[in-house]
């Protein structure tokens, strides 16, 4: 190829990574048109060490309470979009978790002070409810289930428990070095990149075309950054999935049927390891679930006796 060939393609390659960031921009500002606290009742629930966690509370029913993944919270993610639909019927709480946004972050992180404020939250809303966690947060939402401490039903989306042939868990003790070190030094938006390409398995090209059209939803991103780490001790604590057969709760694991291969056996992974789990994929789903399509299977669930 020449000089002139190769600059064509790296032109047309950038091009598309820059088309497709617009399309996602566009549904990103979309997205941030909806904020839940303007919708909700606002809060903030004292947990076990003292941290402060901001919730909001919105519909009428049984209590429901999202548990969002890396990234995300009540003004960043799907819970914006998501809480809204299952308002309809359950009383919604939508909450930063720590160390994002309004709620506090008392250090040093464990694993077991997340799954405390989940038991606030739990503990506030009247003592048992239903939950939902997406992505990380789901890992969450299984720690906390061990011992079925107020959760009425679960139901997850796509836990990223990716595994070996063995049954080992993907190791990530490099990568959240990497990211404490880039955090540490100030380096926000390389963390985000970093956790997106290396961990997530982004296209680098495809991100950058991201960091440069998304800057209202990439400056969120970086707001969390710090929080990066914590996702990853969620998912590379082994004791969860062995932990995850004394849950004795119904359990849906759900996922979406154009998501990887390596997501699709982590839902395989988790609903084996869950005794009596319900397993479902949604066709022509990925990752990135549309709310529209993932809220009637939660209702369906959540809703039946």
């Amino acid at each position: 190829m020449t000089g002139l060939g190769r600059y064509r393609w790296a032109v047309l390659v950038v091009g598309m990574a820059l088309i497709a960031s617009g399309w996602l921009v566009q549904r990103a500002w979309r997205e941030e048109a909806v904020d839940v606290r303007t919708m909700a009742e606002n809060a903030k629930v004292k947990s076990n060490d003292g941290t402060m966690i901001a919730y909001s509370k919105l519909g009428q029913g049984p209590p429901l309470i999202l548990v969002d993944g890396a990234f995300c919270f009540r003004g960043n993610g799907p819970t914006p979009q998501l809480a809204p639909l299952l308002a309809e019927q359950f009383t919604v709480y939508a909450y930063d978790r720590r160390g994002r946004a309004e709620s506090g972050n008392v250090l040093p992180y464990a694993v077991q002070r997340e799954v405390e404020d989940l038991q606030a939250l739990i503990e506030i809303s009247g003592g048992s409810a239903f939950v939902f966690g997406m992505s990380s947060g789901g890992g969450l939402v299984l720690r906390a289930a061990e011992a079925s401490r107020g959760i009425r039903k679960l139901a997850l989306y796509e836990p990223p428990y990716i595994t070996d042939k063995d049954g080992r868990l993907r190791p990530l003790a490099r990568e959240q070095a990497d990211l404490q070190g880039l955090v540490a030094a100030g380096k926000r938006s390389d963390a985000v990149m970093y956790f997106m390409t290396e961990v997530f398995g982004a296209p680098r090209l495809f991100i950058h075309g991201m960091r440069i059209v998304m800057r209202p939803t990439w400056r969120k991103n970086e707001s969390v950054a710090h929080t990066l780490p914590y996702d990853l001790a969620i998912l590379t604590d082994d004791s969860v999935l062995k932990s995850a057969r004394g849950i004795k709760v119904p359990a849906l694991i759900i996922g979406g049927s154009e998501s990887s291969a390596e997501i699709q056996q982590a839902v395989n992974t988790v609903g084996d390891a869950v005794p009596h789990a319900q397993q479902r994929m949604l066709e022509g789903q990925t990752h990135n679930v549309s709310m529209e399509v993932l809220a009637p299977v939660l209702t369906e669930f959540f809703a039946a006796k």
